[in-house]
């Protein structure tokens, strides 16, 4: 297995080795933009899986081969492993001590963080499955039996959260919000809201933003370096091709390029809506914030934290965003510099 994996590591740096004599400007920035994604995806990946694989590779003896191979199968392995039982169990159990605190959802955050602490797999399983509605009923009945958060409520919050599940920017926080005030709701659901269905909601949308986003990149990311080699090794042999095939060579390698070029048009779409996307959350929460702070009563001091963290975290992800939207622009440029460079020493190849 060992020897199998070295023999592997070779191979991607011979390869490596080869793109970059052929094209050394796009090879190392296409390194360099997959050292920077796999950093952003052991940091902010929401399945462990996936953040330990990205950590193995960055953290390896040998990191470009590694971070190549991760990018190629490793990250498809991970998320994998991220959809059996234990894993998902577990990464279930974090997203929830996450977002239910000590504080305002006490039962929840202790079932949580004695599921995310425990040895035994069977914990979690207990916790997931049971253990987790177990403790939100008991948060409720404390809640509702204490009656402050109820009474604090005012018509000018319920309008509020009947804005969010119109207009909120995430559609899990929209849909927490709807079930806060459908028809029939009690004040019992909208003091659940406030005190932690509004944070669970905004986690999840934070996490399905981040794998979406790396689901898509990672995909388009493995078929983009296959192209670059593809199109490095086309140039090289318009170069050192006969007379004879000179032509058909030429042309080869100028539809290989063009071929870069048109892989990294998803990309760039998508990673410009996922900028402008992570900017009107950050507004949103900018503006929840500045609600919260503002209001009185046990209902918003629930929220605060929860919404300071949110405006920062989804500046972040507008800066990872705007990152990735860079490196695909750059990667567009390096391909019609190649289309160039070939066209330029052959003007008759169309």
């Amino acid at each position: 297995m060992r020897l199998r994996a070295l023999k592997r590591a070779l191979c991607l740096m011979f390869v490596a080795v080869l793109v970059m004599w052929a094209n050394p400007v796009t090879a190392i920035a296409s390194t360099a933009g997959d050292r920077i994604w796999v950093q952003y995806l052991a940091k902010s990946d929401p399945r462990s899986t996936v953040r330990v694989a990205a950590w193995q590779a960055l953290l390896s003896s040998a990191p470009e081969a590694a971070i190549a191979q991760f990018v190629e199968s490793g990250y498809d392995y991970a998320v994998k492993l991220s959809a059996e039982r234990k894993a998902r169990n577990m990464d279930f159990a974090k997203r929830v001590l996450a977002a239910f605190t000590a504080e305002f959802a006490p039962e929840v955050h202790k079932a949580a963080s004695y599921a995310v602490n425990s040895r035994d797999d069977a914990d979690r399983e207990r916790f997931a499955n049971g253990g987790f509605e177990a403790a939100k009923q008991r948060d409720t009945a404390a809640r509702d039996a204490q009656g402050e958060q109820a009474r604090a409520l005012v018509e000018a919050d319920r309008a509020f959260v009947r804005n969010l599940a119109v207009n909120d920017p995430g559609a899990q926080v929209r849909v927490s919000a709807a079930y806060a005030t459908r028809v029939g709701a009690n004040d019992g659901d909208l003091v659940d809201f406030f005190a932690a269905g509004w944070a669970f909601g905004a986690r999840l949308d934070l996490e399905t933003h981040r794998q979406l986003g790396a689901d898509n990149d990672m995909r388009w990311r493995a078929a983009l370096n296959r192209l670059v080699e593809e199109a490095a090794a086309a140039e090289k042999a318009a170069r050192e091709a006969s007379d004879e095939m000179a032509e058909q060579a030429k042309a080869a390698a100028v539809r290989a390029w063009q071929a870069v070029g048109e892989q990294t048009t998803p990309a760039r779409s998508y990673w410009g809506d996922a900028q402008r996307h992570a900017e009107q959350q950050a507004a949103n929460w900018a503006a929840v914030y500045a609600a919260a702070v503002a209001a009185t009563g046990p209902n918003w001091a629930a929220i605060v934290a929860p919404a300071e963290a949110g405006q920062s975290t989804w500046d972040a992800e507008r800066a990872a965003a705007a990152q990735q939207a860079q490196y695909w622009n750059e990667l567009l440029q390096q391909a019609r510099d190649g289309e160039q460079r070939v066209r330029a020493e052959g003007r008759s190849v169309r």
